[in-house]
């Protein structure tokens, strides 16, 4: 075992890791400052068991009738082959070709098991076609991909096919989430993109390992979903560019985890320390009050939107709120108020009962304005 591997086998305890996919890749981008959760996605350390043994889970993120719903639209756009998301695929691609080969690897199995052999197989399928030694057109259905996170195989499993056409590959994503009236709902379209850039990575880097160049791969996502209040599917396209290069931004920032290691104190667990092995009926016995002491050695940065991606977001926020800390008024205020992390600094430089430090001062000026507007509007009134 390497030395990485072994520090942050100690940060998670003797629990296996848990796995990443391509929801969690993505979150990677929406706090990148946060340290705490950088080091629990490092060390595969399962945030969700982590909120509930400290008081403070977050609600599940689908319901089961979303998730039912979801994959009734799936298996309604990939049916008799993939026939109608081709037809998508021609109007929106402006293919001429009137078919194409299709291959559906769920046949090989969708247990933990199977994942290497149906990436090896995806690898294998995706090569040939690259190298022009298989069909020149090809849908692939239930890939397996694969990252590096880090130093440790990360395999995805897209809900979406590759798709190549003209020897460039492309990502399709299958939401059901509707579009009406040329709009969508932009945090699920922002999710959608960001899990779309996490399978282009991978499935660029499938190619750059083999001496294949990545701009194979199309940074364009086809993004399918229903159409207004209808489940006739309809095809979009979005420009991820700007989404691959700050989750790229991010993997690079975990494979340097070592430097957020060395800040931490040695020894330091995350460790909830079970009564038995079997994950059906074990209890965590850690203190919770000890545990909360080893999660604040490691710096959080709780931001508002913290719940739409991380599972600690209420224990974080009412960490925050205890210290009065700035970054419960939101990302504004905190990009606002700079160097000033808690809401009493703020306030005793509005009324000038805090001195300001030099790199203060300008901070300062705006917020005694800010204060003289107040007491000018409200009179001075709380």
């Amino acid at each position: 075992m390497s030395s990485l591997s072994s520090r942050l086998g100690t940060l998670r305890g003797p629990a296996a890791p848990k796995p990443h996919n391509a929801r969690s890749l993505a979150a990677l981008t929406a706090n990148p400052g946060c340290r705490r959760r950088a080091l629990l996605d490092a060390a595969g350390v399962d945030k969700d068991a982590l909120a509930v043994h400290l008081g403070h889970p977050l609600p599940p993120t689908q319901s089961p009738r979303a998730l039912s719903r979801g994959a009734q639209f799936e298996a309604q756009v990939k049916e008799q082959g993939g026939a109608e998301l081709l037809s998508l695929l021609r109007d929106v691609l402006h293919l001429p070709l009137p078919e194409a080969a299709h291959s559906d690897l769920s046949v090989i199995g969708k247990s933990d098991k199977s994942l290497p052999v149906r990436h090896a197989r995806t690898r294998a399928l995706i090569l040939e076609a690259a190298r022009g030694q298989g069909p020149s057109r090809t849908m692939l259905d239930h890939p397996v991909l694969m990252l590096t996170v880090p130093g440790q195989p990360v395999f995805l499993e897209p809900d979406l096919v590759a798709f190549q056409s003209e020897g460039v590959f492309h990502i399709v994503e299958i939401k059901s989430f509707a579009v009406i009236d040329g709009q969508a709902p932009g945090d699920k379209v922002a999710g959608a993109v960001l899990q779309g850039a996490a399978y282009i990575i991978a499935l660029q880097d499938l190619l750059t390992s083999a001496g294949l160049d990545a701009d194979r791969v199309s940074t364009t996502l086809l993004l399918i979903t229903p159409r207004n209040f209808s489940r006739r599917p309809m095809a979009s396209t979005i420009d991820a560019r700007q989404q691959i290069k700050s989750l790229r931004r991010q993997l690079e920032r975990l494979d340097r985890i070592e430097d957020l290691l060395d800040q931490l104190p040695f020894g330091i667990t995350f460790d909830l320390a079970y009564d038995s092995d079997d994950p059906r009926t074990r209890t965590a016995t850690r203190d919770r009050d000890d545990l909360a002491k080893a999660l604040n050695a490691a710096e959080a940065r709780y931001r508002s939107n913290c719940s739409h991606h991380c599972q600690l977001a209420h224990f974080c926020r009412a960490q925050a709120h205890e210290g009065r800390l700035v970054d419960v008024l939101g990302s504004t205020a905190c990009e606002d108020l700079g160097s000033i992390d808690t809401v009493p600094t703020a306030l005793g430089l509005a009324d000038e009962s805090l001195r300001p430090a030099p790199d203060q001062e300008d901070l300062a000026a705006a917020l005694r304005h800010a204060e003289n507007i107040r007491n000018e509007l409200f009179g001075g009134a709380a």
